[in-house]
């Protein structure tokens, strides 16, 4: 069986539901709080529910972070690659959810930003697997050159999500090993310089889908943009739409969607997650299959 594998980073999120964000050397009340695995496990947890068979390939701390990650993972059915490293803990991401359901996150970074070069050579990969890369690991030296040794050598297909530090990453240790690229349309807009999200889709080039909120997404394939309509829904919270479209979206082409077909199924559990409170909402295959049908 094909699977994702996932080489990014899994942290613990504090998620504190607040009014409003609070001004330089203010103080806010926070109405609600959670401590629950987040970054990278929400994709994950997309594709898994959406019946994927998924591998988390990145590096995980020991201490009561980095046992709650593998508990969480566990209960997914997800599987760790890396054994656990010895003398740090995981890291954590405080994560700020204002009255209107968008999010700031802050992060401090624990064993998941200190994947050596190597520790991913032992990881196998098949030509019908898909492998997920994100921008955040580029963030890491240590990450970044272990990615830079490994990803020449992999005969799948590769997904990248460059996230919201795209401006600053150095995406070029990665790119030529691409083959689909998800972004939102400020990410894609960073990228580009062009305001247009279908011109900045069309000015990435290859295979581009752009995540445009409740308008849906951009696919373009070389140059060719089309518009796959979003589910306009009322937000609760926005925190791990974009992950649950890409985790969705691999899920999809690993079964044998189409690009067209991957992209609105996705679309549909990116608007089903922010009528959720939590960063891991994304729904499972039957509920998209509801929600799709209910559309008709």
């Amino acid at each position: 069986m094909s699977r994702l594998v996932h080489t990014g980073q899994v942290v613990v999120d504090l998620v504190l539901r607040v009014p409003e964000l609070p001004r330089r050397g203010g103080d806010v009340l926070a109405s609600a709080m959670d401590l629950t695995p987040g970054g990278g496990f929400n994709v994950m947890a997309a594709a898994a529910r959406s019946g994927a068979d998924v591998v988390y390939a990145g590096a995980h701390g020991t201490g009561r972070f980095g046992d709650a990650v593998r508990a969480a993972l566990a209960a997914e059915g997800i599987a760790a690659a890396q054994v656990p490293m010895s003398g740090v803990d995981t890291g954590v991401c405080v994560v700020l959810v204002d009255s209107g359901g968008e999010r700031t996150f802050v992060t401090g970074t624990g064993a998941e930003g200190m994947l050596a070069p190597g520790r991913l050579d032992d990881v196998t990969v098949a030509a019908d697997d898909l492998v997920y890369v994100s921008g955040y690991s580029l963030a890491h030296a240590t990450n970044r050159a272990a990615l830079a040794a490994w990803l020449p050598s992999v005969p799948g297909r590769v997904l990248l999500d460059p996230g919201p530090l795209a401006a600053d990453l150095p995406l070029d240790v990665v790119l030529p090993h691409v083959d689909i690229l998800s972004c939102n349309a400020a990410e894609a807009r960073v990228l580009t310089g062009n305001d247009s999200p279908a011109e900045a889709a069309r000015a990435l080039g290859g295979t581009v889908i752009v995540r445009d909120g409740p308008a849906g997404c951009l696919l373009a394939v070389d140059g060719e943009v089309r518009v796959i309509p979003g589910f306009p829904v009322d937000p609760v919270d926005t925190n791990g739409a974009g992950d649950a479209h890409c985790g969705v979206l691999a899920a999809e082409l690993l079964a044998g969607a189409d690009l067209h077909t991957a992209a609105r199924r996705a679309n549909a559990a990116a608007a089903m997650a922010v009528r959720r409170r939590g960063p891991a909402t994304a729904p499972r295959r039957s509920e998209i299959d509801e929600f799709l049908a209910a559309q008709r």
